[in-house]
């Protein structure tokens, strides 16, 4: 056995040969991320401590993560925290962790409110299924006067959210329902955007999804019914009714039933229905403005 001392880079070099012998596809990456966070210091510090050796705290708490993240465990969950959109959000079991995808949604919503109609008052946003609350609070950060509303299902989902809101200090302006799509909220108030990440892989695509996904994040918020739009349906036929005039519908999909969806929506009769395609030319999210006229 050599007797080669342990330092940063001979850690970070065995470790990435271990993950990609474990099938990961950011080893380096991954790596890096936990040896930061056992050493209490950012990824770049790493660069420049190559030739350090941690002491035995920092690698005993560097073999655990490793050890974990080697049985599947996503890197985010041992950090306990994912940036999205250049904010840090805390994670844990109980909420899909954020990904680089739903950026294109925040994006969407972020052009729709510059380009709106709306004036001088508060945007009034919904965020349905919101989880984290990656989406709600990175439309807060950057909508200063948006008055917001984010619902989900799950308590534990819902108390990450608050304690993310409180962390990036726009909780003042978040309210938080627990519920069933928009169903959560009972008075008759209207969005002028309804934005959400709800589930929408399929059955079929849940069984097939890396074990890190299937294992270790909430189904409920990745699965949508047996073809994947269930959900995304039954969210179509009730935001017609909560958005205001001219009001839009921002979700995202996966590309295996973008088609579908597109269809969905305009067959209830939302106007310039448009697909928004991601990075690698998937189609990732649907925009439509509400219909002009709602019966009832």
């Amino acid at each position: 056995m050599s007797d080669e001392p342990w330092t940063v880079l001979r850690l970070l070099d065995w470790t990435t040969n271990y993950f990609k012998k474990k099938g990961s596809d950011s080893a380096r990456l991954d790596a890096e991320i936990l040896l930061a966070h056992a050493r209490n210091c950012s990824r770049m510090e790493l660069y420049t401590s190559f030739a350090e050796v941690p002491d035995d705290e920092q690698r005993v708490a560097f073999r655990e993560m490793v050890r974990r993240r080697g049985d599947g465990v996503p890197v985010a969950q041992l950090v306990g925290f994912k940036e999205f959109y250049s904010l840090k959000f805390r994670v844990d079991e109980n909420v899909l962790i954020p990904r680089p995808e739903t950026e294109y949604l925040v994006v969407e919503a972020l052009d729709v409110c510059k380009a709106s109609r709306w004036g001088d008052r508060a945007i009034r946003i919904a965020d349905v299924g919101t989880g984290s609350g990656a989406i709600a609070i990175t439309l807060a950060k950057h909508l200063p006067r948006a008055i917001i509303t984010a619902i989900d299902q799950s308590e534990p989902a819902l108390a990450i959210a608050r304690w993310n809101a409180a962390e990036h200090e726009v909780d003042e302006r978040i309210t938080f329902h627990q519920g069933d799509l928009l169903d959560a909220i009972e008075d008759p108030r209207l969005f002028d955007l309804v934005c959400s990440n709800p589930p929408y892989v399929s059955q079929d695509e849940f069984d097939e999804l890396p074990e890190t996904v299937r294992d270790h994040e909430p189904t409920e918020a990745l699965v949508g019914g047996p073809t994947g739009t269930e959900i995304i349906d039954r969210l179509i036929r009730q935001s017609v009714s909560r958005l205001e005039p001219a009001g839009r519908l921002i979700l995202e999909l996966s590309p295996m039933i973008a088609q579908a969806c597109l269809e969905t929506i305009v067959h209830a009769g939302y106007q310039d229905a448009r697909l928004i395609k991601d990075l690698a030319g998937h189609q990732r999210v649907l925009s439509a403005k509400r219909p002009p006229v709602v019966d009832g």
